[in-house]
């Protein structure tokens, strides 16, 4: 195989790589889009991030069901989600 060619595999290797990733990375774009914030539904420190006073980010809830604390959950599911505290919120709940 003469150098020219070398170059042409080596170059539609990487145009392949670079569609792969390009498909990844609209895989999870697509995922995330999927997603919503869910307040009050979240296990003391296991909050994805927060909206608040007492909260900080991912982790830092003190105390299970925090109202300001949200976690991801899918899309359409939040509502419905039951707690000892009530339902999940799209919105921050006032301490309850």
């Amino acid at each position: 195989m003469n150098t020219s060619a070398k170059i042409l595999v080596g170059a539609g290797a990487l145009l392949a790589l670079g569609a792969t990733t390009a498909m990844a990375d609209s895989g999870r774009v697509s995922q995330e889009r999927e997603m919503e914030k869910c307040y009050g539904v979240a296990k003391a420190g296991q909050n994805d991030c927060a909206a608040g006073p007492g909260t900080s980010c991912a982790g830092t809830s003190t105390r299970d069901y925090q109202g300001n604390a949200w976690k991801l959950v899918p899309k359409g599911t939040c509502t419905s989600i039951e707690t000892p505290r009530g339902n999940g919120s799209l919105t921050p709940i006032a301490d309850r």
